[in-house]
């Protein structure tokens, strides 16, 4: 499941939640699912931030040079 996915439904989750309408059997399996869609969310979060710096150390690393045309 893709993050924005995740955050939706997680999001639906919270809204039925927050209507107060659900039995205590229901919220404990839709707050359960709602653990699980944080967790997966925050391990795609912790991922994109690991890409993220692995590129910021790659720009750091290079190293602008002057061009310069060869007479031929």
């Amino acid at each position: 499941m893709k993050f924005e996915e995740s955050l939706k439904e997680l999001e639906e989750i919270v809204a039925k939640m927050e209507k107060g309408e659900l039995t205590i059997d229901e919220s404990i399996k839709e707050f359960t699912k709602g653990i699980e869609l944080c967790k997966t969310c925050t391990k795609e979060l912790e991922e994109a931030q690991g890409k993220i710096t692995i590129l910021q150390k790659e720009m750091e690393s290079i190293k602008e040079v002057p061009f310069e045309a060869k007479n031929e």
